[in-house]
């Protein structure tokens, strides 16, 4: 798979691929209800298409040509020079296969003045917590995602 800039036809690839994922990861700590209604939300292609346009930001897929087997999305947050990693998300049946590490590197070679990479993390997905910790992110905070009253482990790396 290579990765490349996100567009406007692949929003519907990428919301299936999101609810896809979601519901295999999140199902058993959250209830397939609350993840529904989370994707319907979070996930909906207007939601995409926002973040798609938003400045200062990197809307990212894995694509193989056939399918996307990934999606990575960042934005500069008031400080430049820290970036929040808002989605990295690859398909289950995807998994392992490097396509993480290649959305990571390129969401960081997309903002070449940042210096702090930040991500919010269910505590509960220990694979995601694994990912993040093999990739050199340590823990800042604990917090509430964005106010949804989920809770998060927020990480973080040094880049740049």
């Amino acid at each position: 798979m290579f990765v490349r800039t996100a567009g406007e036809r692949d929003l519907a690839a990428v919301r299936a691929l999101l609810v896809e994922t979601w519901h295999a990861t999140y199902d058993s700590i959250y209830g397939a209800a609350k993840v529904t209604e989370i994707t319907d939300e979070w996930h909906s292609i207007a939601s995409l298409k926002a973040r798609r346009i938003r400045p200062n930001s990197e809307f990212l897929v894995a694509d193989d040509g056939k399918r996307i087997g990934g999606m990575a999305f960042a934005a500069a947050t008031t400080d430049a020079k820290i970036v929040m990693l808002n989605q990295l998300y690859v398909h289950p049946a995807c998994q392992r296969q490097g396509i993480g590490q290649a959305l990571l590197e390129e969401v960081e070679a997309s903002f070449p003045e940042a210096r702090v990479l930040r991500v919010e993390v269910e505590e509960a997905n220990a694979p995601a917590v694994a990912f993040y910790r093999s990739k050199g992110f340590l823990p800042a905070t604990a917090d509430c995602g964005g106010g949804s009253g989920l809770p998060a482990l927020i990480l973080e790396k040094a880049i740049g």
